[in-house]
């Protein structure tokens, strides 16, 4: 089956017609506030088998069960923690995945094997009422090859995963721009596996109780690994005031782009520049498309300059510090 995009706020014939694809056990791609999805019926195994092969992600990393409520998430796991609940009322729908154990239903396919599941509520109002018309549980990736960069428009996932999709959803540019939160709630205390727009701060408020910012270990959520989200150009992150010479130097080796915040003076002049990327949340926003971007000129290198690390800029560093790890 062909791949194709749904028109803008796909109306009822669309959704109906991508929720049938989910129950014949195709894959869909649809929009969340984050980034796009790659969805499959969470309860098929032969489905969710059809999302690592399209990724060409590796079977033991575990997938996001995206659900349209809290009630739907509670028939996924074995226990909801007052803690989970709490953080299920404060941020679903909403950027915020929770690590629980899982129910007896879910499929050890969604879960790499693993004894626990990650749950969220996205808060896309395509994504809800698609989730609404198939009435279960959608497993979801972002929708592209496995360690590139996530698709924040429509087009992004037909171009990069093309025929292994059934159908995309268009619901227009992601406003967020990159992945959500993951919190691990099985530990004691909570572990943010993934930073996303939701901080350990904000999730330490909610329940009254501290949230460790930082995880090591097994890949327990997607963005675990050490090189993930990578462009075809190689990511070197600089301080604004090294832009200008590493540019430069790099500049001998290929077509280099730039992204900061704001302008950088002193670029080599035939370097890409793109931006500016404006504050943290909209270098969020831009951050995979301008990845896109530079590939799409032929960059060999992207000299980025982050954003200050508080609120979303955290999510933001730790993407582009594993951009530039490399492949």
């Amino acid at each position: 089956m062909s791949a194709h995009a749904a028109p803008r706020t796909p109306d009822a014939d669309a959704l109906a017609a991508a929720a049938s694809a989910l129950r014949d056990g195709n894959l869909v791609g649809f929009p969340t506030e984050t980034v796009y999805g790659l969805g499959a019926d969470a309860r098929d195994p032969a489905a969710v088998a059809r999302v690592f092969a399209a990724k060409g992600r590796p079977s033991d990393h575990p997938l996001i069960c995206h659900v349209a409520s809290a009630g739907d998430a509670r028939a996924l796991v074995a226990l909801m923690s007052p803690a989970a609940e709490a953080l299920a009322v404060a941020f679903w729908p909403g950027p915020l995945t929770l690590v629980m154990a899982r129910s007896a239903v879910v499929p050890d396919a969604v879960t790499g094997g693993r004894d626990t599941v990650a749950v969220r509520v996205p808060a896309h109002p395509v994504a809800l009422a698609l989730l609404r018309a198939f009435g279960g549980a959608v497993a979801a990736p972002s929708a592209n090859r496995f360690g590139r960069p996530s698709p924040t428009c429509a087009d992004d996932v037909v171009d990069e995963l093309g025929d292994a999709v059934a159908m995309v959803l268009d619901g227009g540019p992601c406003d967020i721009g990159i992945e959500s939160t993951v919190v691990d709630m099985t530990t004691d205390p909570p572990q943010v596996l993934r930073p996303g727009r939701i901080s350990a701060a904000q999730l330490s408020q909610v329940i009254g109780a501290p949230v460790s910012a930082e995880a090591s270990g097994p890949a327990r959520a997607p963005g675990m690994l050490e090189s993930h989200y990578a462009p075809g150009a190689q990511v070197r992150v600089v301080d604004a005031a090294d832009a200008a010479r590493a540019a430069a130097e790099l500049a001998g080796e290929g077509i280099v782009a730039v992204m900061a915040s704001d302008e950088i003076p002193g670029l080599p002049p035939d370097a890409v520049i793109l931006g500016p990327m404006g504050d943290a949340d909209g270098y969020a926003a831009r951050l995979y498309a301008a990845f896109r971007r530079a590939d799409a000129h032929g960059a060999r290198w992207i000299v980025a300059v982050p954003p200050p690390a508080e609120g979303i800029g955290v999510a933001v560093r730790d993407r582009l510090a594993r951009a530039s790890a490399g492949r």
